[in-house]
């Protein structure tokens, strides 16, 4: 069973940043993959940026609305994933989960609020 804990949501003015931290409960060293995900009212949630192969050999990817603004990595001995945000866009408020998939199990966190307003 992995536990996963967000934080570093809040609310941010067009252009600025945020750096959210998802620490789980075990190591993520041996997961399959970890992400970030992000929802609003009535949409689907969408995959925001990925990391592969948690292990010594990752490769990441991001949605295209993020590419060049988001930066997803992580720290195996902390057993933290994070999503640095900059230029940050009115469109990228949203709920914002953390995901990984263990042993190909998925496990989600409870969320944080990113709100994008001037």
């Amino acid at each position: 069973q992995v536990q996963l804990m967000e934080s570093g949501g809040g609310s941010v003015q067009p252009g600025g940043s945020l750096r959210l931290s998802c620490a789980a409960s075990g190591s993520i060293f041996s997961a399959n993959a970890m992400g970030w995900y992000r929802q609003t009212p009535g949409k689907q949630r969408e995959s925001v940026a990925r990391i592969t192969s948690v292990g010594s050999v990752g490769s990441t990817s991001y949605a295209d609305s993020v590419k060049g603004r988001f930066t997803i990595s992580r720290d195996n001995a902390k057993n933290v994933v994070y999503l640095q945000m900059n230029s940050l866009k009115p469109e990228d408020t949203a709920i914002y989960y953390c995901n990984i998939i263990k042993n190909y199990v998925n496990y989600w966190g409870q969320g944080t609020q990113v709100t994008v307003s001037s």
